[in-house]
């Protein structure tokens, strides 16, 4: 057979694959657009935990007002038979989420409850033990029987007790007309950072109840000036910035950090008149 001879040909063939610098070259530029995008991912993961954190909120606040339908008060924030209220173990303290256990699809959960002892009685033991996963943020690993939300009980730091200003307090019966500022600018809840054992989702404490009195994710509490056990707290989130409250008109909206305190205050507050404008993003 006639070959016929191209010069040449063997110099292309070692032209066709990678020379070593050309590989790290595209394994660098492989790797700062992977460095890119994981911010954008993240984000997007943080976006969508963010809109079911949102949603959770609504449908709560929504169980909350179904219960006011009926009862034509909205449920208690916690029942005691006497108060302060204390966040220890002891005490009856069924709470507003325990109210409204039928409202949320929790019918079974209700019929289980034992309503002639308290919340830590061994009788209430299986349904407290019980995940709620419409109380959990998907930012956070909280613990399975720990809320992430809680109701707003007062507009500054005070023990739990049956004079505080806000909507969910001991043994509260607020009906729509006590809400002399207007559903729109009043906080019925908020999210909360769950707290390694903490006291439970079913506990009227401060494991479901806090205040404004301190700013929207303050990383302390001043224990120094009251019994510790009395000290209730106010409201944060694992969301960058702020925190995602409820409004008693159904509203879910967030408020940051830098929010002015007199302002998240005087929305904790049902009635102090003030008027309020421009405080969500």
């Amino acid at each position: 057979m006639n070959r016929t001879f191209r010069p040449g040909f063997t110099h292309l063939r070692r032209q066709c694959g990678f020379s070593f610098i050309e590989l790290m070259v595209t394994v660098t530029v492989i790797g700062l657009l992977l460095a890119a995008l994981l911010p954008a991912v993240q984000l997007a993961r943080e976006a969508s935990r963010r809109s079911n954190c949102g949603g959770q909120l609504a449908q709560l606040v929504l169980a909350i007002h179904n219960y006011q339908n009926l009862h034509e008060v909205y449920p208690p924030g916690t029942i005691d038979a006497q108060g302060p209220v204390r966040n220890i173990a002891q005490g009856y303290h069924h709470n507003w989420i325990v109210q409204i256990l039928p409202f949320m699809e929790q019918r079974n959960a209700w019929r289980h409850v034992d309503f002639s002892v308290g919340v830590y009685h061994p009788n209430n033991a299986q349904v407290a033990d019980l995940r709620l996963d419409i109380l959990h943020c998907l930012s956070q690993n909280a613990p399975p029987t720990q809320s992430c939300y809680a109701a707003v009980h007062h507009d500054v730091e005070a023990p739990i007790d049956v004079d505080n200003h806000g909507v969910f307090f001991l043994n509260s019966r607020i009906r729509y007309e006590d809400i002399i500022d207007g559903s729109s600018q009043t906080l019925f809840l908020g999210e909360v950072i769950a707290e390694q054992g903490g006291l439970g989702w079913m506990s009227g404490t401060r494991a479901t109840l806090r205040n404004m009195g301190t700013p929207i994710n303050w990383p302390q509490l001043d224990k120094t000036k009251t019994d510790p056990q009395l000290v209730v707290g106010g409201f944060g989130s694992a969301h960058p910035a702020g925190a995602l409250f409820a409004l008693g008109d159904g509203s879910v909206h967030t408020l940051s950090n830098t929010t002015n305190h007199q302002v998240t205050r005087s929305l904790a507050h049902r009635a102090d008149g003030m008027l309020l404008k421009d405080f969500f993003y």
